[in-house]
C-alpha cells in the first residue's frame, strides 16, 4: 500500500539512516482564539512531570533510549476543545535542556511533519544538527494527538499492512480498482473500530491548540517554534489562532496552503519527478536513465523482484523506495545502489528497505502508527472524498507530470474513501493568516520533492505581513538540515539573536 501522498512524510531521511544502517478548508477558516481562552487554550494547564526517557515504543518507530540529557513526560489536553473539561488526550513529550542556562531564551518546540511523525522518537536523532540552538533553548518535541503514544490511531495490524502491500495501488482494470477501493474502505473501517473516539479530534486545529497548552505548561509567554514539512502547516495554523503568542518561528519545507488534496498531490508528483531528474543529472554516466527506470516500474506491475529479506519488491514499493531516497541528497547513493541492484541483478532488496522506511516498517515486521496517523490527520483536515471516477479524470494530468510517480500520486487520493468523520476545510488557506504575529521565517527550497518551492511563496502570501520569505537553492526536503552553512547561519541568527533576515534572502 502506497504511503499516503498529498502530504509529505518528513521523517524519511532520519528513518533511512537507521534502517539502511541496520539492513544495508472551508471559506470561513478557523476562528481565532488568541488571548480569549474561551476553549481552555493558553491556560496554565498541568505541570509536566519530567523523567528519564525510555526507548521509543513500536508505535513511535522503535529504537534506543536517547540517554543522558533527555527527559520525557506527558501533558493532558482536552480531547474535544468544545468540551475543555471533558476527556483528555495524553501528549507524549521529550526535552533536552539548554546547555547555556544563563543565556536561555526559553523552549524551542519542534514538529517534524508527516503528519504522523513521532517527535519523541525523532528529535534525539537530529540532536547534533540542533546543538547550536540548544545552547540557548530547551529543545522540545512531542507526539501530536493521534500519533505514537499520544492516543495513537490504530487501524490495520502488522500482518494486515503486509497483506495490503499485495493489493495493486495503481490499478489497471476494473477488478483492481474494486480491490483498491475495498482496501481503503477496510482501512477506514478498521480505524473507526479501533480508534473511533479519537478520529474526530486529530485534526490540525486541535493540534495547534495543544501547542498552546504545551507553551503554557513549559512556562513560556510566547511559543518559539521550528516546523518542518507538515509542521509548517501546523505552525501557520497556530499563528492564525494565537498571533500574539508567536515568538521566533521558522517554517522549513513549506506546505502550500492554497492547494486542495488533488492539487497538492499533483504538485508533489511534479516535485519528485524534478528531484529524480536532478538526481539523474548529478549521477552522470553509468547511472540508469529515466526510460530504464520507467521500464523497471512497468515490468514490476506483472512480476515483482525477489529480495534478500523474504518479501518480493512490488511496483508500488519500488516507486515508494525511489521517492524515499529523494528526500535527501545524502541518500541518493542508496538510490543508485538500489536501482543498479534491480536493473543488473534482478533483485529488489535495497529498494524494498527504502520503501519500508517510508512506510514505518522495521526489519522485524512491526509498523509504527505513521501510516494510520498520516491518514487520520489528513482525512480529519480535508473535506474532499475522491472516488475512482475522480482519479480517472485526473490521471492524464498526473501521468504528464511524472511518468514515475504520477499514477501512484493520483490513486493515493482514494485514501479518505469511506472515512468515518468529516473533514474541516477545502484548503487550509483561510486558517493560516497571521495578522498581528511576530515575524515568521518561511524557508523555501528550490529542489524540494515533497513540498515544492512554490508552497513557500503561497504560504508567505497567506500568512501576510509577518512572513519573511527566504530561499535555499538546493536539493532535498528542507533547508536547515541540508548542511548549507549560509542557511544555517541565517536561521540561527534569527532564532538565537533575533536578527530577522532581509525578505528575499537567498542561500545556495
Amino acid at each position: 500500500m502506497s504511503p499516503p501522498r498529498p502530504r509529505a512524510l518528513a521523517l524519511a531521511s532520519a528513518s533511512l539512516a537507521l534502517v539502511l544502517a541496520a539492513g544495508c478548508g472551508s471559506g470561513t477558516g478557523a476562528v481565532r482564539d488568541d488571548d480569549s481562552g474561551k476553549d481552555g487554550s493558553g491556560t496554565a494547564g498541568s505541570r509536566i512531570d519530567w523523567k528519564p526517557c525510555s526507548a521509543p515504543t513500536v508505535a513511535q518507530g522503535g529504537g534506543k533510549a536517547p540517554g543522558a540529557g533527555w527527559e520525557c513526560g506527558t501533558l493532558p489536553v482536552p480531547l474535544d476543545y468544545a468540551r475543555p473539561d471533558g476527556a483528555t488526550v495524553p501528549l507524549a513529550l521529550i526535552r533536552a535542556r539548554a546547555t547555556d542556562g544563563k543565556r536561555r531564551l526559553g523552549s524551542l518546540v519542534f514538529n517534524f511533519g508527516g503528519p504522523g511523525g513521532s517527535g519523541v522518537a525523532t528529535l534525539p536523532s537530529f540532536a547534533k544538527s540542533y546543538a547550536d540552538l540548544r545552547k540557548r533553548y530547551d529543545l522540545v518535541s512531542f507526539d501530536p494527538r493521534g500519533v505514537g503514544e499520544s492516543a495513537g490511531v490504530r487501524c490495520l495490524t502488522d500482518q494486515e499492512l503486509d497483506a495490503a502491500d499485495r493489493v495493486d495501488a495503481t490499478p489497471d482494470d476494473d477488478a483492481e480498482v474494486t480491490a483498491a477501493v475495498e482496501l481503503n474502505r477496510r482501512f477506514a473501517h478498521a480505524c473507526g473500530e479501533r480508534s473511533g473516539p479519537v478520529l474526530a479530534h486529530v485534526g490540525t486545529l486541535s493540534a495547534a491548540r495543544d501547542m498552546d497548552r504545551l507553551r503554557a505548561a513549559l512556562g513560556d509567554d510566547r511559543l518559539h517554534y521550528f516546523g518542518i514539512s507538515y509542521g509548517t502547516e501546523l505552525g501557520a495554523v497556530y499563528a492564525h489562532l494565537f498571533p500574539r503568542r508567536v515568538g521566533r518561528a521558522v517554517l522549513d519545507a513549506v506546505v502550500d496552503p492554497r492547494q486542495d488534496p488533488a492539487q497538492g498531490s499533483l504538485s508533489q508528483a511534479k516535485g519528485f519527478q524534478l528531484a529524480l531528474d536532478d538526481y539523474l543529472e548529478d549521477c552522470g554516466a553509468g547511472c540508469p536513465s529515466r526510460d530504464e527506470i520507467s521500464s523497471l516500474i512497468e515490468r514490476l506491475d506483472a512480476k515483482p523482484l525477489p529480495t534478500g529479506v523474504g518479501r518480493p519488491l512490488s511496483q508500488d514499493q519500488a516507486v515508494n523506495g525511489i521517492a524515499a531516497a529523494l528526500y535527501s541528497k545524502d541518500t541518493w547513493k542508496y538510490l543508485t545502489a538500489g536501482l543498479r541492484e534491480a536493473l543488473t541483478k534482478d533483485k529488489g532488496t535495497i529498494l524494498l528497505l527504502l520503501s519500508d522506511s517510508l512506510a514505518g516498517r522495521d526489519p522485524s515486521g512491526h509498523y509504527s502508527n505513521l501510516q494510520a496517523a498520516n491518514r487520520a490527520v489528513s482525512c480529519a483536515d480535508a473535506e474532499q472524498r475522491y472516488g475512482p471516477e475522480d482519479v480517472r479524470r485526473l490521471l492524464p494530468a498526473f501521468r504528464s507530470a511524472s511518468p514515475v510517480f504520477g499514477e501512484s500520486a493520483a490513486w493515493a487520493l482514494l485514501q479518505c474513501t469511506g472515512w468515518p468523520v468529516k473533514g474541516a476545510w477545502k484548503t487550509p488557506e483561510s486558517s493560516v493568516g497571521a495578522k498581528g504575529s511576530a515575524p515568521i521565517l518561511v524557508v523555501g527550497n528550490t529542489g524540494d520533492p515533497a513540498t515544492p518551492y512554490e508552497g513557500a511563496h503561497n504560504m508567505a502570501r497567506a500568512l501576510g505581513p509577518p512572513a519573511v520569505e527566504v530561499t535555499y537553492k538546493g536539493e532535498g526536503h528542507g533547508a536547515y538540515n541540508s548542511g548549507n552553512a549560509c542557511m544555517k547561519a541565517l536561521v540561527d541568527g534569527y532564532l538565537l539573536e533575533g536578527r530577522v533576515p532581509q525578505r528575499g534572502a537567498t542561500c545556495s
